[in-house]
């Protein structure tokens, strides 16, 4: 049972450090280069989307190996 918390927990903890990472590097893109703002902001949300797809996925791994 706590197996699934600790993945959960960890997984959060580096989506949160990814999702930090990449807007920020998004927002000083973006400070230099105002035309681009559409194609990056674009990038970032499909990154973001990936990012986030992490903990869900350990959430489903850690419900599995608690079930076994």
């Amino acid at each position: 049972m706590a197996l699934g918390a600790i993945a959960a927990g960890i997984a959060a903890m580096g989506a949160a450090i990814g999702d930090g990472i990449l807007i920020g590097h998004t927002v000083d893109s973006i400070a230099r280069q105002p035309e681009l703002q559409g194609r990056l902001q674009a990038t970032m949300f499909i990154g973001v989307g990936l990012i986030e797809a992490m903990p869900i996925i350990a959430i489903v791994i850690g419900f599995l190996v608690m079930n076994k």
